[in-house]
């Protein structure tokens, strides 16, 4: 880590011990990552967000006296430039939801590889949103039907349109057609960079500027807008 680098301040929430000590264990030791605390229920983390500030806090979803949701809600509205990583061993479709409309940047299964969660943490920092591959599929799929296309939402296109008709009609360019055909199947930066070859920079730039195009908010309303109009 280099001297100018400021780890990231990472607070841990789970209702279990022994998974709450063994993730800070395993963050303390990735570079650029500092644990600063940890919580065994939502109420604490609300409690121990307000007193340490960190800057990424990793929650768990179900937990007693208060769940992950819940506190994360409450988190985000008091401290707004705290990012929340919910870390959970379970993938119900009614949860994954909740916990995004409550704030949550991203819902990962506690199966993830430690290195993939540290580097997870930074990217959360930075405010990129993430899911795991299949729970983005899950979710899709889900608000596709549920989801209703608000004002700044996009006119769809022609059922049948080619891809080049849709990126003429909102001002995309092929490669940016590209990455949000791989945004709809779920895939983070680093995986799109990998399948075009470039670099993540690159990728999350064309991120930008694709929901800047299509009026959208999120990489999710981005997938969404990409499966209603065949794109896949």
């Amino acid at each position: 880590m280099s001297e100018q680098q400021t780890p990231v301040k990472v607070l841990v929430v789970d209702d279990q011990q022994l998974m709450r000590e063994g993730i800070s264990s395993l963050l303390s030791i990735q570079e650029g990552i500092e644990v600063i605390g940890t919580a065994a229920n939502g109420q604490e983390a609300i409690e121990r967000a307000m007193a340490l500030v960190p800057d990424v806090i990793l929650m768990d979803v179900r937990m007693p006296v208060m769940n992950g949701i819940a506190a994360t809600e409450q988190i985000r509205q008091q401290l707004p430039a705290c990012q929340v990583l919910m870390l959970t061993t379970f993938d119900d479709e009614e949860d994954i939801i909740k916990a995004l409309l409550a704030g949550a940047s991203g819902y990962l299964l506690k199966d993830i590889p430690a290195q993939n969660l540290a580097h997870a943490v930074q990217l959360a920092h930075r405010g990129i949103y993430q899911l795991e591959p299949s729970i983005a599929g899950k979710l899709v799929g889900v608000l596709s039907k549920q989801t209703k296309p608000t004002p700044a939402a996009p006119a769809p296109v022609a059922k049948d349109a080619p891809a080049h008709a849709v990126a003429a009609q909102f001002d995309l360019t092929e490669r940016e057609m590209e990455v949000l055909q791989l945004i709809a199947t779920g895939a983070t930066n680093r995986e799109i960079g990998e399948t075009l070859v470039v670099s993540e920079g690159t990728v999350k730039n064309h991120v930008s500027n694709i929901l800047s195009r299509l009026g959208l908010r999120d990489r999710t309303q981005a997938a969404i807008f990409a499966r209603e109009n065949n794109l896949l």
